[in-house]
C-alpha cells in the first residue's frame, strides 16, 4: 500500500451471495468473485461512487458492470478506513485514500458485465476456499461477513473498538 495520499474517495464492494442463500457449511458460503484484469487477483466487485450517487446505487451497478449480476443489497457489513490499508498508488503521482463501504448482498440474475475490460473471469467460490491471488483487503471483508454481528459498524480492521 502506498503512503502520503494526495486524494481522498468514497468507494464501494459487496459480499455477494447466491439468492437462496444456501450454506455450504456451518458459516460457510458461496460468494462472488471476480479476478481482476489490472493485477490478476481475485476479490470482491465495486468501485467509486460517482457524484449524485447513493452508496446502495453505486454497488448495485459496480456489481452489475464488472459481473453482469443483478443484486439485492440487504445491509452494511463495514467501513474501512485505515490509511495503513486503504492507500492505492494508480502511478502518475495519483495515490488515494479510499474509504471503503461493503455491503452484503444477494445475487439476482446474471447477464453480460459492461466493463469486460477490468474483469479476466468471475464466479462463486466457498467463503472457506478463496481462489489465490485473493486481493489482502477483501479477505477482511469476507471475515467480516462471515461473523456479522461480532463485528462493529467500523469494521474489525480498522483497530477501532467503537460501542
Amino acid at each position: 500500500m502506498a503512503k502520503n495520499p494526495t486524494e481522498l474517495r468514497l468507494s464501494v464492494s459487496a459480499v455477494v451471495r447466491r439468492a437462496e442463500a444456501k450454506a455450504v457449511g456451518a458459516g460457510v458460503f458461496e460468494i462472488l468473485l471476480m479476478q481482476r484484469s489490472d493485477n490478476g487477483q481475485w476479490g470482491l466487485p465495486g468501485g467509486h461512487v460517482e457524484p449524485g450517487e447513493s452508496v446502495a446505487a453505486a454497488v448495485a451497478r459496480e456489481v452489475q458492470e464488472e459481473t453482469g449480476w443483478r443484486i439485492a443489497v440487504d445491509h452494511l457489513i463495514g467501513v474501512y478506513s485505515d490509511p495503513a490499508r486503504q492507500v492505492i498508488d494508480y502511478g502518475g503521482g495519483d495515490r488515494v485514500h479510499s474509504v471503503n463501504l461493503c455491503f452484503a448482498a444477494r445475487a439476482l440474475a446474471p447477464g453480460e458485465p459492461t466493463t469486460p475490460e477490468e474483469s479476466l473471469d468471475q464466479g462463486f467460490f466457498s467463503s472457506d476456499a478463496l481462489p489465490e491471488p485473493f486481493v489482502p483487503i477483501h479477505a477482511i471483508r469476507v471475515a467480516d461477513a462471515l461473523c456479522r454481528g461480532a463485528v462493529d459498524a467500523l469494521g474489525r480492521a480498522e483497530g477501532v473498538a467503537v460501542r
